[in-house]
């Protein structure tokens, strides 16, 4: 697909010279629709990286992790994921609300390949897709603007030893992480958020 390239991007390029190949790149292998390929990994993957930017322009950059489709591609140009419990402070989420701008980064580390896409994020409170995921708090949606799979020459070849077990499933109870547990231990406990579903009996 045809891509504006920012001045930095185009400066970079000419030192580089690589105009000619980011050219060709863009419109080869970049596209602004989600292929039933794309789907295919996307639905596979147990993890990505998210990249966000703030109300101040501050970027942030998290990890996301579940079981394997928990981020669902719901048609051509939009995926979902859940926000499940985390630290409270909400900055990937609260990002999403000031900004909404996002890059994803989706990696098989077993294959050696992963697949950019970037686009623009709302975050949701109340969705149906929110009965799909026990224990999330929000849903995210992202409509695609770019998707494209990257050069993998320089991804580690990992192995999966374990899943984490903090990952919530339907029927089985979620453990309490170990830092709020010590919270709760220290007579902290007041702090966490009372809709903490880990803490319910």
């Amino acid at each position: 697909m045809p891509k504006d390239f920012t001045d930095g991007q185009r400066e970079v390029q000419a030192q580089a010279d690589s105009v000619r190949l980011a050219d060709q790149m863009a419109e080869k292998a970049v596209h602004s629709s989600i292929r039933e390929n794309d789907r295919l990994f996307i639905e596979a993957r147990d993890m990505f990286f998210l990249a966000t930017i703030d109300a101040d322009g501050h970027s942030n950059c998290s990890y996301k992790g579940g079981s394997p489709g928990f981020v669902k591609v719901l048609d051509e140009e939009t995926i979902a994921f859940p926000v499940y419990d985390g630290n409270g402070m909400f900055m990937t989420a609260g990002s999403i609300v000031d900004n909404g701008e996002v890059g994803l980064l989706f990696i098989d580390f077993e294959g050696q390949s992963r697949m950019r896409l970037n686009g623009t994020a709302s975050l949701h409170s109340s969705d149906d897709l929110l009965s799909e995921y026990p224990e999330a708090q929000f849903i995210v949606k992202v409509k695609a603007r770019e998707v494209f799979v990257n050069c993998p020459r320089y991804i580690h070849k990992l192995e999966l030893v374990e899943r984490s077990v903090f990952v919530p499933e339907s029927g089985t109870k979620t453990p309490i992480a170990d830092w709020k547990v010590k919270m709760i231990e220290a007579g902290s406990g007041d702090l966490l958020s009372s809709k903490d579903q880990t803490l319910s009996d």
